[in-house]
């Protein structure tokens, strides 16, 4: 995914109210940046760190600015949540995931389950639903999911667990946003029902993929996978 202009760098003053981030610019002014990030973003939040901006050209746009990226530890890490669907879509379009060629439609956000929406649904042949989770979340070398209690990504690996048992293709797509781990694992620590769910979907016939990303200023690009550990 290419940005469509280059990113505009700051330094981050603090996150407030889940979506805000005071942001100053290397000019001098602070600028409020929309944060479409309602996660904690546990490690990904500190104040004075160098981040990435891209600008709000809809006339619309309450704000001007959009935070898009952090360093940490000298590793850019991409906490938009409003990406990693479509950069999954196009890596799949390109035929940059083995594990998900072959088929001839690609939709996205298609109703499904109870009163939920699936990330990417692949058809033709046969049916193959696609959850895709967006990880910044790292611990030691670790990328890890997710950073906070979440009773939505609980719901999630239950209605791909039916889609199993419907005879479907069922996956868990997690995108880390990151290029500096070495696996990924379920963050028990934070939210061992989620683990403990992910667990029983790959026993019931859920596949699990994790693929990291390349970062720059211009674009995300998918990278390669990352072993997963439960």
């Amino acid at each position: 995914m290419k940005f469509e202009e280059t990113l505009t760098e700051g330094r981050l003053i603090k996150r407030y109210k889940r979506f805000l981030a005071d942001v100053e610019l290397p000019s001098g002014e602070v600028v409020v940046a929309h944060c479409a990030n309602s996660g904690s973003m546990l490690g990904c939040k500190d104040p004075g760190s160098r981040v990435l901006l891209s600008p709000n050209r809809n006339p619309k746009a309450k704000l001007d600015w959009r935070w898009e990226m952090i360093e940490v530890d000298g590793s850019l890490v991409g906490i938009n949540t409003s990406h990693p669907n479509a950069v999954v879509a196009d890596a799949i379009e390109n035929g940059a995931i083995p594990e998900l060629t072959g088929f001839n439609s690609l939709r996205r956000e298609v109703k499904y389950g109870v009163n939920s929406r699936i990330d990417i649904l692949l058809a033709d042949p046969g049916l193959c639903y696609v959850e895709v989770k967006n990880v910044t979340l790292k611990v030691g070398a670790q990328a890890q999911f997710p950073d906070a209690v979440t009773t939505r990504g609980a719901k999630h690996l239950r209605e791909l667990i039916d889609m199993v048992a419907e005879g479907h293709r069922a996956v868990m797509f997690y995108l880390v946003q990151r290029s500096d781990c070495e696996s990924f694992t379920p963050a028990a620590h934070i939210d061992p029902t989620y683990a403990a769910g992910l667990r029983e979907a790959a026993e019931k016939g859920v596949e699990l993929l994790c693929y990291t990303c390349d970062l720059t200023p211009e674009k995300i690009e998918i990278a390669g996978t990352l072993p997963i550990k439960l």
